[in-house]
């Protein structure tokens, strides 16, 4: 027998330890270093703000480099613990988590890009600095379109899982429909912002409320209760 098979619920309160980190470092780059740099539609109050507080953006792209590191033993926790219930859509789950990350470290680039256009080196005298600040939102808005098009995949893995934990018997029910809820929601934020920008504008951030909920009440349930051992081992071997 396996160590996770042994004490389930020591892996599955891991699970809730770096989802809470994950979730405390993805509100940390939203609201603190992004949501108090960039300015909408205005370039050069935003290029100001990231000049002015590099060590803050900085900061915040390593907060979410380390989410994502925190990403992968959590996917694998997640298949372990809902694989039981069912084997397929568990190993679905985490095609699409895995797929999620993997668009959103790529997008961190964008991020790095407005660090590098506002340094200020001798080869970027070819611009001015309109041009510059220019070059350094357009970066940014491509970061906010890869941050959407990720959650596509995490909107679709958030219905798997959601699936799953309603039908587990070892974690409660409402924790599955939340999910879903929230795969929903971000389902159709991100496709709001490819199709229709104005109606995603509009949507934003309300759209996600119920996301933050969904994925918030998991985590908690995770690290203070874990999951019905007796339950989980009953499925483990049906």
């Amino acid at each position: 027998m396996s160590g996770f098979e042994r004490s389930p619920n020591l892996y599955a309160r891991i699970g809730g330890a770096l989802y809470l980190v994950i979730i405390a470092a993805g509100l940390f780059g939203e609201l603190v270093v992004r949501g108090g740099a960039i300015v909408s539609g205005d370039a050069a109050a935003t290029a100001h703000n990231i000049a002015a507080s590099q060590s803050l953006w900085r900061i915040g792209i390593a907060g979410d480099i380390l989410m994502h590191v925190c990403d992968v033993p959590l996917m694998l926790i997640f298949y372990t613990l809902l694989r039981p219930v069912d084997r397929f859509l568990a190993q679905l789950a985490l095609l699409f988590t895995l797929t999620q990350s993997a668009v959103l470290v790529a997008s961190k680039l964008s991020q790095i890009t407005p660090l590098l256009v506002l340094g200020g080196a001798p080869y970027l005298d070819a611009f001015d600095e309109r041009q510059l600040d220019a070059l350094a939102y357009v970066a940014l808005r491509s970061d906010a379109y890869g941050f959407g098009v990720g959650l596509v995949f995490f909107g679709f893995a958030c219905l798997a899982m959601g699936y799953l934990i309603v039908r587990s018997g070892f974690l409660p029910k409402i924790l599955g429909w939340l999910m879903q809820l929230a795969g929903g929601c971000y389902l159709v934020n991100s496709f709001a912002l490819i199709l229709a920008p104005p109606l995603a504008k509009a949507l934003f951030p309300a759209i996600l409320a119920p996301a933050f909920v969904g994925e918030l009440s998991l985590c908690l349930w995770l690290l203070i209760k874990g999951v019905d051992v007796a339950r989980w081992h009953e499925r483990a071997v049906d």
